[in-house]
């Protein structure tokens, strides 16, 4: 089924929009929540609350693509969890993706700041925009949606070296356009 056929489902309140977006979308959804917790049944119950999270949001939203509205309210439920768990646990993975991030990256925690943060969102969209379009997926591969450094070479038939130089040069490149934008000192 299309996307468009499966959001008017939703629109009309059909319950089988849900049916019809789990069928398309489950393993997509599991996939990004499963690389943020490392968790089969933590990541099955962050998919449920991405479809619930989907039947509550549309309407009045109609998205213009359905995969990355899904993926980004998953990727949204799975970092929350994953804060969540952070006290009791860690997850040796997510924190090195993070950790990779902190030297161009830095916000802090409060209301003032939320301007802020929507601004640097779409800066650092314009950046990957501009940027070769294999190393702007290979970086959204990696922070997006938390793939292994294996999985994305891989995907991308380059060694796990070249890909750890793409991301490194990536993100020096991200801190100098930030820098010039006047994100970051």
């Amino acid at each position: 089924m299309e996307d468009s056929e499966i959001i008017q489902l939703y629109v009309a309140r059909n319950e089988s929009a849900i049916e019809e977006t789990s069928r398309k979308y489950r393993n997509y959804c599991i996939k990004i929540a499963h690389n943020i917790l490392s968790n089969i049944e933590d990541s099955e119950e962050c998919v449920n609350d991405t479809f619930l999270g989907a039947w509550e949001a549309i309407p009045p939203k109609s998205p213009a693509k359905l995969s990355s509205f899904l993926g980004r309210i998953t990727r949204n439920i799975a970092l929350n969890k994953y804060d969540y768990y952070m006290a009791k646990k860690r997850n040796k993975k997510l924190d090195t993706i993070l950790d990779e991030l902190n030297d161009c990256l830095f916000s802090p925690d409060n209301v003032e700041s939320q301007y802020e943060e929507e601004q640097m969102a779409e800066s650092i969209s314009n950046f990957l925009l501009k940027i070769n379009e294999d190393h702007r997926n290979i970086f959204l591969r990696r922070y997006w949606y938390s793939d292994s450094l294996a999985e994305i070479s891989a995907r991308f038939a380059i060694s796990e070296s070249k890909t750890k130089s793409v991301l490194f040069r990536t993100r020096k490149k991200l801190q100098i356009y930030l820098m010039k934008e006047g994100y970051i000192l």
